[in-house]
């Protein structure tokens, strides 16, 4: 059979194998709390470039240490990370995956001693802890600190940037007008509450050539919040700064009720991509590969995001091939079991 989701995907100077990726998904097990990579990410993400996914993208990845969604996230807020995140590279690379790194900042949904920080001071729900509203030296020294993350992901060798502003967290809050209520240049309309993301993709263009990806929540899911057609007209302006493909999500700004159902962000990847005339990627209850591929197939989206079912499934990319009658080559030390 011929097979969209197995056809390689090239943006800019990167070509992956097949369109299939590993969602970003917290491990919470930096167990020292200081950001590094320890053994348990080398097997859990070396297992899925053996699988043969296409691209693995690692876990939301702290910029700052005051960021981390727990104290126990991977970081890289300073250039001890680099070495960690270089080696688990190179052991992905080997089996011929590509690699992404998903910078990260939580904002108001930071878990961690000390202060947090969100555009306005509002807190997520009764439970969580009111953030400092961001002065105008915090914003600047944010943007920064995505910025020298980039820096740092470049040198440990990342093939792709994602940028993570989906599911409430600080770029996500600046974007919503329910997380944000700034009266400065950084809240009211729809242009100021992007400038924060404005600046940080031109920060990160001047230190980063390669792709660079945008997750974004495509509807809050709440009559005052934003929808998928006011994130079309966000795509819109990333594409104009250069960002290659908008990684689809959806969600978690606010507490909401969410309608979930198989594929059920998929019409928002369709919306933005055709909207926008950019990539995107669909993520959400897919689990298998027919229904991988009838979203490639049908252009609904250009890449496909697999979160639980690569936990499940280290090897999903296989069973998915059995699935659409598609020879996947194994590693050569698998092929007498493939």
């Amino acid at each position: 059979m011929n097979s969209a989701l197995f056809t390689p995907f090239t943006v800019k100077n990167v070509t992956m194998k097949n369109r299939i990726v590993m969602s970003p998904m917290c491990m919470y097990s930096s167990h020292k709390e200081d950001g590094h990579v320890q053994d348990w990410h080398v097997t859990h993400y070396v297992s899925r470039a053996v699988g043969q996914v296409g691209l693995i993208m690692i876990e939301a990845t702290a910029v700052l240490p005051e960021g981390r969604i727990s104290s126990k996230d991977l970081g890289i807020w300073n250039d001890d990370h680099i070495r960690g995140l270089k080696e688990l590279n190179r052991q992905m690379k080997m089996y011929g995956s590509k690699t992404a790194i998903q910078l990260a900042h939580a904002g108001r949904k930071a878990m961690v001693d000390g202060d947090i920080f969100a555009p306005s001071a509002i807190p997520f729900n009764e439970k969580m802890r009111t953030p400092v509203e961001m002065s105008l030296d915090d914003i600047k020294h944010t943007v920064n600190a995505f910025v020298e993350g980039a820096r740092r992901a470049k040198e440990a060798h990342f093939d792709i940037i994602e940028l993570h502003g989906a599911h409430g967290y600080l770029i996500n809050e600046f974007l919503s007008p329910l997380t944000n209520q700034r009266t400065d240049e950084y809240g009211g309309s729809k242009e100021n509450r992007y400038r924060f993301l404005k600046e940080i993709i031109d920060g990160v263009n001047q230190v980063w050539d390669g792709p660079l990806f945008v997750r974004v929540s495509a509807n809050d899911y709440h009559p005052e919040g934003l929808s998928p057609e006011d994130y079309v007209e966000y795509a819109a302006w990333m594409k104009e700064q250069g960002v290659d493909l908008i990684d689809v999500s959806s969600g978690a700004v606010v507490p909401a009720a969410i309608p979930v159902f198989p594929g059920y962000q998929v019409t928002f990847s369709e919306k933005i991509k055709h909207g926008a005339a950019i990539s995107t990627g669909a993520v959400g209850l897919i689990t298998t590969g027919i229904q991988a591929e009838e979203i490639v197939q049908n252009n609904r989206a250009d890449l496909v995001f697999i979160g639980r079912e690569l936990l499940r499934d280290p090897y999903w990319a296989r069973s998915a091939a059995k699935e659409l009658n598609v020879e996947l080559a194994p590693p050569v030390q698998y092929e007498r079991g493939w």
